[in-house]
């Protein structure tokens, strides 16, 4: 099976209710890359890559394009089934540029699947579940506000939800993360998201002032150097999100540095790598999340089949943006979570079978 033909669409995803925020970014429309691949017996794979705007991370909407366009050419009559060795030939044509890579390689599996009846999840090591938990990301916001989001996901059924904090007075974060606490107390897990955005100063500062309160502190510092040089003076575990940027990174981290990781799978480079890092995961005891940063049916469908391989004892859920979004790329079996859990989409590949009618912006076709 081979590549005989590589569509790439331009998307818009509006987000609900106005603009999201995060320490630093704010987004009020998504802007993602759709790859429709064919091979030569007519399977047709279907990947994505949607960043969060230029400055959430060092990826953007134009640059995906961009990368797609450079590799594309070079990609027709490679062979298709064959994920490591397609990565490897991406590597071969572009340095870098991970999240662009990620399409072909989500979509490589989702033809792979469609050919041989399988799920992705079979083709990564087989599910051990059909129903995988979610979590609920709140944006920054107001202590109140955050609170009452926080109290309605837990009654929603949510395991688990991500405070977002940073980009103001660290006093503020602080009273966000009591309140919540008074509103969920144990009833479900917490995470305190910095999104990178925080000073050294008012991580400590955070941590100590809410040593009682039990919460993992996600990536509350830009760097890795800023987090080891504060890791011993914290008070909660640390799990590193943006600063896991390859696998050298990851290996790196979990050597004591960092207690788990919010992981993206366009961010790592796709399902390929995705799995490796499940499995260095598992072998250290390292929690972790399976997410992306946003993005359809598409992305959440490869969270979902992905997540449901990873040994429940070390998996922290799958974020997924459906709440954020409207729509559906597939109106029929699109990716929801329903009392805090996705099932995971059944059939063939992703599970999913997007309306090709709703991508009517063509990038490039090769």
């Amino acid at each position: 099976m081979k590549i005989q033909r590589i569509t790439v669409f331009q998307h818009d995803l509006p987000v609900k209710g106005g603009a999201y925020r995060m320490a630093n970014a704010s987004v009020t429309h998504l802007d993602s890359t759709i790859v429709r691949v064919e091979s030569d017996c007519g399977t047709v794979g279907w990947g994505e890559t949607c960043p969060v705007g230029p400055t959430y991370a060092p990826s953007h909407a134009e640059g995906a394009r961009a990368a797609l366009s450079e590799m594309a050419p070079q990609l027709i009559g490679t062979d298709f089934d064959k994920p490591v060795l397609l990565n490897r030939k991406m590597d071969s044509l572009l340095n870098g540029h991970r999240y662009a890579k990620a399409a072909i390689d989500i979509a490589a599996y989702d033809a792979i699947g469609k050919q041989t009846g399988r799920s992705v999840a079979d083709l990564l090591g087989g599910a051990v579940t059909d129903r995988v938990p979610s979590y609920y990301a709140t944006g920054v916001g107001d202590p109140d506000e955050i609170a009452r989001i926080a109290r309605d996901k837990a009654d929603e059924g949510y395991p688990r939800l991500q405070i977002k904090i940073s980009g103001r007075p660290v006093e503020i974060d602080i009273a966000v993360v009591r309140k919540v606490w008074e509103a969920v107390g144990n009833r479900v897990r917490l995470a305190v998201d910095g999104n990178r955005g925080m000073p050294t100063r008012d991580a400590l500062l955070l941590s100590q002032a809410c040593r009682d309160i039990p919460f993992v502190l996600e990536q509350p510092c830009d760097t890795l150097e800023e987090i080891a040089a504060i890791r011993a003076q914290l008070c909660h575990p640390v799990y590193l999100d943006e600063g896991a940027t390859d696998l050298p990174t990851v290996i790196r981290a979990a050597n004591g540095l960092v207690d788990g990781f919010g992981m993206k799978i366009t961010r790592i480079g796709g399902l390929t790598p995705m799995a490796t890092f499940r499995d260095l995961c598992e072998a250290r005891h390292l929690p972790h999340t399976v997410d992306d940063s946003w993005g359809g049916d598409i992305i959440a469908a490869a969270c979902v089949q992905l997540g449901a391989t990873v040994n429940p004892k070390t998996y922290e859920g799958t974020w997924l943006a459906q709440p954020y979004i409207e729509g559906h790329y597939d109106p029929a079996s699109g990716v929801a979570i329903e009392d805090g859990h996705i099932s995971v989409p059944s059939g063939p590949g992703l599970g999913i079978t997007p309306d090709e009618s709703i991508f009517t912006r063509t990038v490039a076709s090769f």
